[in-house]
């Protein structure tokens, strides 16, 4: 089937309208730990914020805001602002306002997001100097893009970013760009209105007053489906901004238009957990012959989040009862007499379990493969439940000895 995109290389800046910069302004010793996102003019925005009951500052403030347009977004990185009492969330307050004035735009137009370490509170007159450096280095292109992606990181190893072009049912041809960061504290869900991952996404498309209903079905097929450690985190923000650059209709109800965004969220969740803390495997759950699209995301959201299942899987051990019994801890139905598990790679595949038996014999050959297969770089699980015909999908993983030296040591 012809998809109704086109990958680009590209990032944050590629829609029209759009410029960003990535700066250091003392926060970290020496990495860039400032970003700004920078729309040329107001853009309509949709949001998805934590579910965690001990949100971070930042996601306080934007709340409370509740924007309906956006036209900047000022992020660090190094430090959470969490846990940081009224000061954090005055200093949150105070980076939208500097960020205002520098750009000489309106105060409630700037939304604030930050990451990093926990409980500590920012270093502000740092802060305070490094915006209008940030400001004064905006661009767009691709060096802009990557500074901005670089300056979101912690522990991230890597920038992560996409960008895709679409041809609307019109004809219009609109741009959809993206950045993200997050590495370890993932296990996002995210709500519209009410992940650390920090994802931004652009796009120059114009958006009526349906955008939160869809951006949060992005969500659920994306970033709401990955996990790295189970754990999530106390700042986790999602924003979609759409500036209308490109002109053409309003696109809440184009289907091409949200496959392409689809496309970039879910290119940009599975870029998190491939760089996730001291990972070395991509685990892929597909669960099939669900009773629906929910019960399925969440019986492969369940497997992905098991610390036994990565665990396993880091060590080459096809210890499939762990898959199975974190199936049974999900909310999803099941005929265990119908249930089949697979795992394969882009060569082979394997069955350990179907029609209520196991099928893989210890010292078999069928063992053999599995257990090769589970040393690859990528392992795909295929779970079909046998009670209906829904489809979902969930993204990981595995879990390692550097996990545990990284967090161990996080905050020295």
């Amino acid at each position: 089937m012809k998809m109704a995109y086109e990958i680009i290389e590209g990032g944050i800046t590629s829609p029209k309208g759009y410029k960003a910069a990535g700066v250091h302004s003392g926060i970290k010793k020496q990495n860039l730990d400032l970003a700004l996102i920078y729309s040329e003019v107001p853009a309509k925005c949709a949001i998805a914020y934590t579910q965690n009951k001990m949100r971070a500052a930042p996601i306080e403030v934007m709340m409370k805001k509740d924007p309906k347009q956006i036209q900047a977004i000022i992020v660090n990185s190094g430090n959470a602002n969490a846990l940081t009492g009224s000061k954090g969330i005055y200093d949150a307050r105070e980076m939208c306002a500097v960020t205002a004035d520098a750009l000489h735009i309106v105060e409630d137009n700037v939304a604030v997001a930050s990451t990093g370490v926990i409980s500590r509170f920012l270093p502000m007159p740092k802060i305070i100097a490094g915006i209008p450096k940030a400001v004064d280095l905006l661009n767009r292109g691709r060096e802009a893009d990557q500074l901005a992606a670089r300056a979101i990181m912690t522990t991230d190893t890597k920038m992560k970013e996409a960008a895709c072009r679409v041809k609307l049912r019109d004809g219009t041809i609109v741009t959809i760009g993206g950045i993200t960061k997050g590495s370890g504290m993932i296990a996002p869900s995210m709500k519209v209105m009410h992940a650390t991952t920090l994802s931004f996404v652009t796009t120059d498309a114009v958006l009526g007053k349906n955008a939160n209903a869809k951006w949060q079905e992005m969500m659920d097929s994306s970033f709401n489906v990955i996990s790295v450690d189970g754990d999530q985190s106390t700042n986790d923000v999602s924003m979609l901004m759409a500036n209308g650059a490109a002109g053409g209709p309003a696109c809440d109800n184009d289907s091409n238009f949200w496959e392409g965004v689809r496309f970039v969220a879910q290119s940009l969740a599975k870029q998190v957990v491939i760089d996730g803390e001291g990972a070395t495997k991509l685990i892929e759950v597909h669960v099939k012959d669900a009773k629906t699209s929910r019960e399925a995301r969440s019986a492969a959201r369940a497997i992905i989040s098991s610390s036994l299942v990565k665990t396993a899987i880091f060590g080459a051990d096809p210890n499939f009862g762990r898959i199975l019994a974190a199936l049974g801890n999900s909310d999803a139905s099941f005929k265990l007499d119908e249930v089949r598990l697979n795992i394969r790679d882009d060569e082979t595949e394997v069955t350990l379990f179907e029609k209520g038996s196991p099928t893989m014999v210890p010292a078999s050959q069928n063992e053999l493969d599995a257990r090769k297969i589970l040393k690859g770089s990528k392992v795909i699980i295929d779970l079909y439940l046998g009670v209906g015909h829904s489809s979902g999908e969930a993204w990981g993983c595995d879990l390692t000895y550097d996990y545990v030296k990284i967090n161990a040591d996080y905050t020295t």
